[in-house]
């Protein structure tokens, strides 16, 4: 005769075998299953019974998911009804094949970041329905998006290229993957392409990567340049840190030309003649030891910079107590390159202004005018300057212009040009 806990005991055997019993079935109902090779792996349901197979990567429970591979979603017997990933509830971008039988994001994952994954797939008499839920790698990149230009909300001039900047130079072999995750949008269609910078190249010395436009920007326009950094593999095991996104707006057509030979400058809004006045351009006669002439004007397409209401201004390669040298403080100085040319108010001999050209490389101009083009020109206008044997390099400050559109997209890794999506 058994006693009291001996009976006891049976039972709770019982229960466990029975829970076991269970716990096989519903295995073999749901047909569920794991695969994680140590890259995020990929969790697969259904596929029995007539039932379509749906294969979820990276799997459910990965905790190191690559953030580079982005989620994938397939249905094999059946094609996807239904596919959401989310991260704490918003739903991240993708695109379904025109076969239903793939889903794929858009964009690259973020790093250090906890994902949810539901997808649907419908057979002809059954449906399966599949979840993962996994976190991605923590590991980012010390290479990071330190500065885009235009700044968020900006007024810019149609000929304003688009500088995304980093810390330091980004690997070589991490750059296609970086220009294919950068993304343009515009109210009007523009036809434009990318080319990497390095630091020496750079106005500022930051490493960047530049969009230009083939033409000048349609005025009247809001642009955004997103770049989808965050993910993208930028070294063997770490990633971008995360996405910037900046909208600015293209204003009027202002169009600038500036003769060394007529010594005028006229001034052009929306094609129809606004303003013109009498300039002074360098005078020349200071070539130093890299053979170039310090003093002359540049001629070639420009674009305004920044500005300074008072600008301190001294030669180069000089030194107090040398020939040649100045240190004046210059009003109304708006900048057209990196080697100290300007657009400001006159200073010295008024009666070179519209008749001979006496300054260090600036176009000088009368006051009333340089005040007024001070608070007039956008940063990014076209200002195109002709008649000096001294040319505008390319990399002298956003002289971008200064190279075809076809050798600017050689500088690229994808080679070609790219229209600009619509603004949503």
């Amino acid at each position: 005769m058994r006693t009291l806990a001996a009976m006891r005991g049976h039972r709770r055997t019982v229960r466990r075998g029975t829970a076991l019993i269970a716990l096989t079935i519903l295995a073999l109902a749901t047909g569920c299953s794991a695969k994680d090779d140590g890259g995020g792996g990929e969790t697969t349901s259904g596929g029995r019974d007539g039932a379509p197979k749906v294969t979820i990567a990276p799997a459910d429970a990965a905790g190191e998911a690559p953030p580079d591979q982005g989620v994938t979603v397939t249905a094999d017997g059946g094609t996807l009804s239904q596919v959401s990933v989310q991260v704490k509830g918003v739903e991240v971008p993708g695109k379904l094949a025109a076969d239903r039988k793939s889903w794929r994001t858009t964009w690259t994952l973020r790093p250090g970041t906890r994902y949810e994954v539901t997808a649907k797939a419908d057979g002809k008499k059954t449906s399966t329905t599949a979840t993962s839920r996994f976190t991605t790698s923590e590991a980012t990149a010390l290479t990071t998006i330190t500065n885009v230009i235009p700044q968020r909300g900006e007024t810019v001039g149609t000929g304003m290229p688009i500088l995304v900047q980093f810390n330091k130079e980004v690997p070589a072999r991490a750059r296609t993957a970086v220009e294919r995750a950068l993304e343009v949008t515009s109210d009007k269609p523009t036809e434009g392409g990318w080319r990497w910078l390095s630091a020496g190249e750079s106005f500022n010395g930051l490493p960047s990567v530049v969009f230009r436009p083939r033409k000048p920007w349609e005025p009247h326009q809001k642009v955004t340049v997103t770049a989808h950094y965050a993910g993208l593999r930028i070294g063997d095991a770490v990633f971008g840190d995360k996405d910037v996104t900046h909208t600015f707006r293209v204003g009027d057509s202002h169009v600038i030309k500036v003769s060394a030979t007529t010594h005028r400058l006229t001034v052009r809004k929306n094609g129809r003649l606004v303003r013109s006045w009498g300039v002074s351009l360098g005078a020349g006669g200071d070539v130093q030891g890299d053979g170039v002439d310090h003093l002359l004007t540049t001629s070639g397409v420009h674009l305004t910079m920044n500005r300074s209401r008072l600008e301190r201004m001294r030669p180069p390669g000089k030194k107090k107590g040398d020939p040649g040298w100045y240190d004046e403080k210059v009003p109304w100085a708006y900048r057209i390159s990196n080697s100290g040319e300007y657009i400001h108010q006159n200073m010295d001999d008024p009666s070179c202004l519209g008749n001979r050209n006496c300054s260090h490389g600036c176009v000088r101009s009368p006051g009333e005018d340089a005040q007024w083009f001070f608070n007039w020109a956008y940063p990014g206008d076209l200002v195109t300057i002709t008649g000096t044997k001294r040319r505008l390099d390319w990399t002298n400050g956003w002289g971008y212009w200064q190279l075809s559109f076809d050798q600017w997209v050689q500088g690229g890794k994808l080679k070609q040009p790219i229209t600009t999506g619509p603004r949503t």
